[in-house]
């Protein structure tokens, strides 16, 4: 061991989704007595919350940390493109990293390490990819992923003694069973299903997201959040429609819409959907907005529905004819 380790206590930051992997990595090092703190980003497509549980329970500190903007700038154009949908998760992890090793620099931690496992994921977490991560992150040879640190090359913190290779893991692979066993040695009884938490995987939001970045031409914050509420509808290049599907998606987008810009409609009197249009909205349409508005309530088809319709804080009445959802579904994104 290096004399370093017995004059004082070494310092790791690391990645942490929330997930079973995170949490073991850190644990691995905290059994070696390394301080371990936990940083997690935020942006519209992914949380903290789970990361927030996980500090928790484990007692390990948090950083939570919303890097939207720089995000959405690698949004652009990710160098190693985007996978089946709008998930740049190689250049993702290259971000998160680089980012971390800056707050790594600025509050003294000696190096970085995440949950990774070699060979769990088949295209974000092959030795190519974990290596080019760390090569574009400008942090080269200051990342330990513990939980497969036997199976990759050993690094400087190996070597100066820092951290004791001999007691880090070998795990590599899609099986969980060794993780799962390793969980019940250190008495992890709670954690989140593998499953991604990512919306950039989904398919349809990853729709919504390509016609706000290349219709709309905007990647604003607020309309980033919007993106996983409701049923959205592009009316045309200028203008789209949010409609609300439960008491919740109501409450969702009312939290995200500007009244000042944006049109607000909802049945007058039977329980329905909150509508929003963003864009440049004209008369024509209002009136569309207001018939797919009444589609969504309980007013019958071919009935005579009455729309509040909220512009600009003046608040007028729209009579349309009900339609089917069938009518309009062309238009859905």
């Amino acid at each position: 061991m290096n004399q370093e380790k017995t004059t004082r206590q070494i310092r790791a930051l690391g990645l942490c989704s929330g997930g079973l992997d995170s949490i073991l990595s850190a644990l691995v090092l905290r059994k070696q007595g390394i301080d371990v703190t936990w940083i997690s980003f935020e942006t519209p497509f992914f949380s903290s919350l789970a990361a927030q549980k996980a500090s928790a329970q484990t007692k390990i500190k948090l950083i939570t940390q919303d890097i939207t903007q720089t995000y959405m700038e690698m949004m652009k154009s990710p160098k190693a493109g985007f996978g089946k949908n709008m998930n740049p998760c190689t250049d993702c992890h290259t971000l998160m990293f680089s980012t971390a090793g800056t707050r790594m620099q600025e509050e003294g931690f000696d190096f970085l390490f995440s949950g990774e496992v070699l060979g769990q994921r088949p295209k974000s977490q092959t030795k190519n990819a974990l290596r080019y991560v760390e090569k574009n992150s400008g942090f080269e040879g200051e990342i330990l992923r513990p939980l497969s640190a036997k199976c990759l090359p050993e690094t400087r913190m190996e070597q100066q003694g820092l951290v004791d290779r001999e007691q880090l893991m070998d795990i590599t692979g899609r099986s969980r069973k060794p993780q799962m066993q390793l969980a019940k040695e250190f008495g992890i009884k709670e954690y989140p299903a593998p499953a991604g938490g990512c919306l950039l995987t989904d398919q349809i939001f990853s729709n919504r997201l390509r016609d706000l970045l290349w219709v709309q031409e905007t990647d604003e914050t607020r309309l980033l959040h919007l993106l996983k509420h409701g049923r959205h509808f592009r009316l045309d290049n200028d203008c789209k429609m949010i409609v609300g599907r439960s008491k919740n998606d109501n409450e969702q987008i009312m939290l995200w819409y500007d009244k000042r810009q944006d049109v607000r409609l909802r049945h007058t009197e039977l329980a329905g959907p909150d509508t929003i249009l963003i864009g440049k909205v004209s008369d024509a349409h209002i009136r569309t907005a207001a018939g797919i508005t009444a589609g969504y309530t309980k007013s019958k088809v071919g009935e005579i529905a009455s729309i509040r319709v909220i512009k600009n804080e003046r608040v007028s009445i729209t009579q349309v004819v009900t339609q089917a959802p069938s009518d309009f579904e062309t238009l859905m994104i």
